[in-house]
């Protein structure tokens, strides 16, 4: 039989032993609690903000998680993420994966640059899905590494999804200057001509017959054509939106719409090479707030409308409280000779230029060639109000211009509370008439004597407003 001092240290080692075991086994359950609650939260469209956590400075393996719990990282379907891989087919897996469940969350981590070819996200899906991009993502850099069987007019395409969220803190990187440099885009040849060659360019993000969507907290960068686009949608909330790209790029409108309604665009920022936000035929009920447009652009648009003898309906839309700096336009309604149609009930309120060349400007005779002829028919513009319109203007153009069909005149155009200075020179004492009927509810700044009183005999006798009931 072993002496006391024999059965000492054993008894030590095996206390010993034993105390570390326990440490383990708390370590590991601590850190299977981790990975749960790193992928166990889930976020819903209806939310301002997503409560998945981020990804610690050091990322750990990726893993499947279970599809129960919602969250659909592009890493656990086998996404790289060092802006090289095409990570095409990953991000195709997690969409096909996430579609199927309600209120998915399709996880795009921070840390990572993620390449996506040309692509089209097809639903219906189930509602409530989350597209959480708190990394970048990024199409292939220019023309030359765009695969030739790929279309070139449009890269990331939202089709016939309802209820999406698109949110998140991460980057959309365009890479668009190989695109903007393409002989047939108009910078490039003498005197702003263009040249021969191809010239299709994608389009960045299309939402195509979709509804209830949400786009928020993105920032886009350098898309090679226009930014976002949303054609035959409905029920699109957009905020907190920053959209950049040189004021030289061509196309870049930020936010186009087309055959789509009821649109809120709030607490935005954009400056681009063209419209800020453009306002195509087939729109009403549009709420425009608190957006900052330039430096650079073309302001804010409604058009180009009418264009190919087209039918172009366009009503009840509000821009207020607004910036625009630094563009060659402010507000603007443009439309083609030929086209039908009508815009009306547009009321642009409360918004601040700052050194704009054309602060306001109704054109319907738009052409972007030397070629257009004369036309009798045209979409009819009316019931169009401009109220607090202030701050400065570039003097290359008059503050206010009213460019209106021979044959059907504008009608009830409303000012009130307009006060445009110039930024640099002399006051333009002659704002541009033609064919415009209205007046004023205050004096304006500078004063417009030019407006018709009253309405226009018969001005909807071939062109009536019956075209869009």
């Amino acid at each position: 039989m072993a002496s006391l001092s024999t059965r000492v240290p054993v008894l030590l080692v095996i206390f010993y032993m034993t105390v570390v075991a326990f440490f383990m086994v708390l370590l590991c359950s601590h850190n299977v609690t981790a990975r749960y609650h790193h992928h166990g939260h889930r976020g819903h469209h209806n939310k301002k903000h997503s409560h998945i956590s981020y990804p610690p400075s050091i990322p750990p393996e990726p893993s499947n998680p279970p599809a129960d719990e919602g969250v659909y990282d592009v890493r656990s379907f086998g996404a790289v993420g060092d802006g090289i891989v095409d990570d095409t087919e990953a991000f195709k897996a997690a969409w096909d994966a996430a579609c199927q469940v309600e209120s998915a969350v399709i996880f795009v981590p921070s840390g990572y640059s993620f390449m996506i070819q040309s692509t089209i996200f097809t639903g219906p899906c189930q509602s409530g899905l989350v597209f959480q991009l708190e990394g970048t993502i990024m199409p292939p850099d220019g023309p030359e590494s765009w695969p030739g069987n790929n279309s070139r007019r449009q890269w990331l395409v939202f089709y016939r999804v309802d209820e999406l969220s698109l949110q998140g803190g991460g980057v959309i990187d365009g890479r668009g200057e190989q695109w903007w440099n393409l002989p047939c885009k108009p910078h490039k040849g003498p005197n702003g001509s263009t040249l021969p060659g191809p010239c299709d360019s994608p389009i960045a993000i299309r939402f195509f017959m979709s509804s209830n969507l949400t786009v928020e907290g993105i920032r886009m960068e350098n898309s090679p054509q226009f930014n976002f686009r949303f054609d035959n949608c409905k029920n699109v909330h957009i905020e907190s939106l920053h959209i950049t790209a040189p004021a030289w790029s061509p196309n870049t409108d930020g936010i186009h719409i087309e055959q789509t309604t009821n649109v809120e665009i709030y607490d935005s920022l954009i400056s681009n090479g063209d419209d800020c936000v453009s306002i195509g035929a087939g729109c009403h009920d549009v709420d425009i707030r608190n957006l900052t447009c330039g430096p650079g652009g073309h302001g804010i648009s409604i058009g180009s409308l009418g264009n190919h003898n087209s039918r172009a309906c366009v009503s009840n839309i509000t821009v207020t409280d607004s910036v625009i700096k630094e563009s060659d336009n402010g507000v603007r309604i443009k439309t083609w000779q030929g086209g039908y149609g009508a815009v009306s009930g547009i009321s642009f309120l409360k918004i601040h230029m700052d050194n704009v060349r054309n602060p306001i400007i109704i054109d319907q005779f738009y052409c972007l060639s030397k070629e257009c002829s004369n036309r009798t028919s045209a979409v009819s513009v009316s019931d169009i109000e401009y109220s607090s319109i202030k701050g400065t203007y570039d003097i290359r153009s008059p503050p206010m211009h009213f460019a209106c069909s021979d044959t059907i005149p504008c009608t009830n155009i409303t000012l009130s509370d307009i006060e445009l200075l110039p930024a640099q020179g002399d006051l333009v004492l002659d704002p541009f008439c033609w064919n415009v009927y209205g007046g004023q509810e205050t004096l304006t700044i500078p004063p417009i004597f030019c407006l018709l009183e009253g309405n226009p005999p018969a001005v909807f006798e071939n062109n009536d407003l019956g075209y869009c009931s």
